[in-house]
């Protein structure tokens, strides 16, 4: 049976059939059976025609077919140094046509304020006298959004623009409109029931644009902060029991005229457990781990904290490696009760292979030397292996601030017993100039310059050269440090200073202070350290009043002091600038006599210690005392006694107790002293990146015993005590602090000073 379209197969299958004759009669192009004659390159400018044929992969001799031809093409194309390539052929003599990329003459940035020339061209990959590319361009350009965008100016708009110039030159131009910086409007969460959004709002890192942040940039859109809060708000649940708590998205939108994000955080907060049963297995062999159990810091009927789970396998790591287990594996296991809300842990100890450090390797410092990074590393190659160890090395190291980044990896050595230690950092600028201003009760105004490097050389050495101009005080100083002298932890350095002081409100004179001094300082152990210094001075009483006691203008002259004087220290702060828990103990003796005018032996001792009450409720309780006397036939003189008052006695001024000329009511120094204080630190409901703080504080002290003695003088060793309170700030420009003291112990005598006020800065 014929189909019904039979007319159309009868033309398809002519058509078939003349296609195959064609290729039978034709098999190849008629030129692709030839060969290269000749090759012609035209429209050359900079670039020699030999090195156009370098690129090509063809040449005289070889067949040319359409394969080849392409396979040129595409190698001119691929050097980036042509914008159009033509390749012809004909009889064997092949024609290159090529036009040039254009050189670049000069970058040229145009509208950028906020950051500028030098970082953005830091930035972008394209130089003068390179090779103008439009896909280097596109990659320019988003990596100069991308630098904008890390500032949090998501609204910018950035035009690359060509002005050409002879001799197939061009000058770019990135025309810019950085826009205005792209803050967060607001932060929701989704799924939270316990804690309010405001609750959580003050967990995070991120806030919502207020104007009280206009000196801060907590309130920009940051991805990596995002990642961040993710986290804090994961570690905030754990700790107060809801163990099965999750972050389900952390989403940030853009709004359409790009100028404010909108942060989403949808959660689940699942049940509250409390601890039921902590337990500890073991593995060990011929060990009783219920010596561990008071490492546990989890008690029965407690909210479940995954914090404290963390803390008591730290501690119980740190035992075990006391008692010389120092190859351990501790794994907390939960075990959950849906019905009764409870958590059992069991904390399985294992003994694990023991493991030596075979190498340790430094990597990405440039600057400073492989040393000044080893001699931080609490191990040594050929050590025990010991994660404690490693983790301690990395404080130590991210603690010389050198590095913007610190990380320690381990990897598997040569043998299964052997790890290999790569300490990976990144260095970043350690030098320092700033100019300062503030003002102070005690110095007035001042101004303050100071030029510092902290890693001189890149040997880890401390040089600081710094001046300060005040109106009660002018001070010039330069000092070292080798923090590692003798390549032992031994820090030796010296000081000079040129001090000019004025006493006349307090005492009637000026004092100039000239000299240096020579420390080496080491440790005891992990915490106690011991510094001994040898100084040599000139003291000098200058411009005395007319009308002052005639126990200073007796003393009005030079005198040359040289003292040994040892300093040693206990220290466990968590923070030397914030400190929140921990104690520092201090005991300081000088002895002067090996040469100059001054003999007299002086001993301090104090000790200082913060207990947190509760979240951001901090104790400071504060003793100190301390006693000088000559030896020799000679009286203590007036510029080697203590004084006490201003900060160390707020309540009273500068000099403000103590023994006193009543005629003259010029203060006279004591030979012994002592002090206290008390102190409480709160939040006063301010956001916490505010840095504002309330305290709450009683002082008491009292100084006394003069070597003189006079119908005019007054010397008592009765106590003086004050109440106050006060008001610091952590503002970005400087540290300042208001306080408020009554005295409500003290003598007629006194000179009183209700308020201080202290501030500074940087930049």
């Amino acid at each position: 049976m014929i189909p019904t379209s039979f007319p159309k197969f009868k033309t398809l299958a002519f058509c078939l059939a003349a296609g195959a004759a064609l290729i039978v009669t034709n098999p190849t192009p008629a030129w692709s059976a030839q060969t290269v004659k000749r090759i012609e390159i035209n429209g050359a400018q900079r670039i020699e025609e030999t090195t156009i044929s370098s690129y090509m992969d063809l040449k005289v001799g070889d067949k040319i077919d359409s394969a080849s031809t392409d396979k040129a093409l595409k190698s001119l194309f691929s050097t980036g140094l042509f914008a159009d390539v033509k390749v012809d052929n004909k009889n064997g003599v092949v024609t290159i046509n090529v036009v040039e990329n254009p050189v670049i003459n000069k970058i040229v940035f145009e509208g950028n304020d906020k950051i500028k020339n030098d970082e953005l061209l830091s930035e972008v990959q394209l130089r003068a006298r390179q090779v103008f590319t439009r896909t280097k361009i596109q990659s320019d350009v988003v990596r100069l959004n991308q630098l904008y965008r890390r500032q949090g100016r998501f609204s910018v708009s950035i035009q690359p623009k060509i002005i050409r110039l002879d001799q197939n030159r061009v000058n770019l131009v990135f025309e810019i409109q950085e826009g205005k910086v792209t803050k967060v409007k607001s932060i929701r969460f989704v799924g939270n029931k316990v804690y309010s959004d405001d609750k959580l709002r003050s967990v995070i890192s991120t806030k919502e644009s207020v104007w009280y942040r206009f000196l801060s940039n907590s309130d920009r859109y940051d991805q990596d902060r995002l990642s961040y809060d993710r986290e804090l708000i994961r570690n905030y649940y754990l700790k107060q029991g809801y163990a099965d708590f999750q972050i389900l998205s952390a989403i940030a939108e853009l709004s359409g005229k790009k100028d404010s994000f909108f942060v989403t955080f949808s959660v689940e907060e699942g049940e509250r457990y409390k601890i039921g049963k902590a337990s500890i297995q073991s593995a060990l062999r011929d060990f009783d781990a219920s010596v561990l159990n008071s490492e546990i810091k989890l008690e029965e009927g407690d909210w479940y904290n995954a914090e404290k789970v963390k803390k008591s396998v730290e501690n119980m790591t740190g035992t075990l490696g006391d008692l010389q287990y120092a190859f351990v594996d501790i794994r907390p296991e939960i075990h959950r009760d849906h019905v009764q809300k409870t958590i059992d842990i069991v904390f399985y100890i294992n003994e694990t292979p023991r493991v030596f450090v075979e190498r340790i390797n430094v990597n990405g410092n440039i600057r400073t030397l492989d040393k000044v990074v080893r001699r931080e590393m609490t191990l040594v190659e050929g050590d025990p292996f010991n994660r404690s160890k490693i983790a301690k090395s990395e404080r130590n190291i991210k603690n010389l601030d050198f590095f913007e980044l610190v990380n320690i990896d381990v990897s598997q050595g040569s043998a299964p017993d052997r790890t290999i230690v790569d300490v990976d950092v990144e260095e970043k600028s350690t030098g320092d100039l700033s100019v300062g201003a503030g003002f102070s009760t005690t110095d007035g105004p001042l101004a303050d310059f100071r030029i510092r490097e902290r890693n001189l050389l890149g040997k880890g050495q401390n040089l600081e050269l710094g001046a300060v101009i005040a109106g009660e005080r002018t001070q010039f100083d330069l000092s070292f440090t080798e923090p590692y002298f003798l390549n032992r932890d031994l820090s030796a350095g010296f000081d000079l200073y040129h001090t000019t002081t004025d006493y006349q409100d307090e005492s009637s004179y000026d004092q100039k202070r000239t000299g240096g001094a020579l420390r080496i300082g080491y440790p005891l152990s992990e915490n106690w350290r011991q510094t001994l210094s040898y100084k040599i001075l000139k003291n000098e009483i200058t411009d005395v009043d007319d009308d002052a006691s005639h126990y200073i203008r007796e003393q009005e002259g030079e005198r040359t002091t040289s003292a040994v004087a040892q300093r040693l220290v206990y220290d466990t702060r968590d923070s030397v600038f914030m400190t929140t828990t921990g104690m520092t103990y201090w005991l300081k003796s000088e002895v002067a006599g090996l040469g100059g005018d001054a003999k007299y032996v002086s001993a301090e001792t104090g000790a200082s210690y913060y207990y947190p009450i509760s979240d951001q409720w901090i104790l400071n309780i504060l003793g100190e005392t301390g006693a000088i006397g000559a030896y020799g036939g000679k009286d203590v003189e007036i510029n080697e006694r203590f004084f006490l008052g201003g900060s160390k006695l707020r309540g009273f001024e500068s000099s403000g107790i103590g023994p006193r000329d009543t005629s003259t009511k010029d203060a006279l120094g004591g030979n012994y002293f002592y002090r206290g204080s008390a102190e409480m630190s709160f939040p006063l409901g301010l956001p916490k990146e505010l840095g504002i703080r309330g305290h709450a504080f009683s002082d008491f002290g009292s100084l006394y015993d003069l070597d003189e003695s006079g119908a005019n003088i007054v010397d008592e060793s009765s106590l003086r005590a004050t109440a106050g309170v006060g008001l610091s700030w952590r503002s970005p420009l400087g540290p300042i602090r208001i306080d408020f003291a009554l005295p409500y112990l003290k003598e007629d005598y006194d000179e009183e000073e209700h308020f201080r006020f202290d501030f500074g800065t940087r930049f």
